[in-house]
């Protein structure tokens, strides 16, 4: 499941909720950190933005304290009030304690933290009556750099969770309007805060994370466009060099990795296989050298190769028998590691 932040020192925009639900998201997160002078507003907010996810069938799932859940004029006896706001469930915070959290899943959906949960507290919660089936498991995100998670930590902990039957959720950042006061992007993960928002989203689904969700308020059409086709295809951000010609269109219509996936290079099987550029003149042209992601077309001096479109996934030198012709923008250069055989891939060209 995909899924957005919505903050309530913001505004309530209906309209962006739903360009998000139109591209197949289906979850939403918001934080009720509440500053003392804002309380009333933020429960206004709250069931407003509780009012439009009940519409459009969406869940909603708040991150809440004691400290936040008074301000709400609410307590952990009468927390299932928020039920009646359109809220779905709550992200238990820590200092909670077990008999509460175990009361709470039997009447709705409960995240735990990730970063705090212990395999012995959890084993603790089970006995003591906890409903798995209403529990998740929800990972922090870091917004101050060089503090998101190791990849070795994270997928310990998942497998620990999932083992006991808990789905598993995990941040990453977006790549518009992101989130104050640093700006740095919203990751769980560390190595994605320099990813694209699609590459961390592949990078996360290949790990088996049962629901993602964007950290960051927002991401541009591009990446949007490349999450809402994510289950047919991986879609590659780049810049083209030249005029636009019938490589460029090829790329952008769609095209499959060769069934014998190359070390190096990602294969159009449809580029010659089709016998498309056999009659067609590819004088040499930007024969540069070949850095990682480079979008390449053989020329007329490789001869039977002729017309092979590849993609780098290495740095390579030049040659004078290749054409570059576009070059994946570096953020997503890492979804070059998920075109396997056969894969489906396209190019937005930007």
């Amino acid at each position: 499941m995909l899924g957005i932040s919505v903050y309530l020192q913001e505004p309530i925009e209906e309209e962006k909720i739903r360009r998000f639900y139109d591209a197949g998201f289906r979850s939403l997160f918001t934080s009720l950190h509440i500053p003392e002078e804002d309380a009333s507003a933020y429960r206004t907010k709250l069931q407003l933005l509780g009012s439009i996810a009940s519409a459009l069938d969406m869940e909603l799932i708040a991150d809440i304290s004691t400290a936040s859940m008074e301000k709400l004029d609410l307590d952990w006896d009468s927390a299932e009030t928020v039920l009646n706001w359109g809220l779905t469930g709550l992200r238990i915070d820590y200092g909670i304690e077990d008999e509460v959290i175990v009361r709470l899943s039997q009447k709705m959906k409960v995240a735990l933290n990730a970063s705090t949960l212990t395999k012995n507290q959890l084993e603790r919660l089970i006995q003591a009556g906890l409903r798995t089936t209403h529990t998740e498991v929800w990972h922090n995100f870091y917004p101050r750099p060089e503090t998101g998670l190791a990849l070795s930590d994270f997928l310990a902990k998942n497998l620990l969770f999932q083992t006991h039957g808990l789905k598993v959720q995990a941040f990453i950042p977006g790549d518009r309007n992101l989130r104050g006061p640093l700006h740095q992007g919203l990751p769980t993960l560390e190595q994605h805060r320099m990813y694209g928002t699609f590459a961390a989203f592949t990078e996360l689904k290949a790990y088996k994370v049962d629901k993602i969700l964007i950290g960051d308020p927002d991401v541009t059409d591009g990446a949007l466009m490349q999450l809402k086709d994510a289950s047919n295809t991986i879609a590659l951000r780049a810049q083209h060099y030249g005029e636009r010609t019938e490589a460029h269109h090829l790329l952008e219509q769609g095209t499959h990795n060769r069934p014998d996936r190359a070390r190096d290079v990602i294969r159009s099987e449809e580029s010659r296989m089709s016998g498309m550029f056999q009659n067609v003149e590819l004088t040499p042209f930007n024969c540069i050298e070949r850095n990682e992601g480079s979008i390449t077309i053989d020329n007329d001096l490789y001869m039977r190769y002729k017309g092979e479109i590849q993609i780098t996934r290495r740095n390579l030198p030049q040659d004078d028998k290749v054409n570059v012709i576009g070059q994946i923008l570096p953020e997503d250069v890492p979804l070059l590691n998920y075109i396997e055989a056969r894969k489906h891939f396209r190019v937005i060209w930007v």
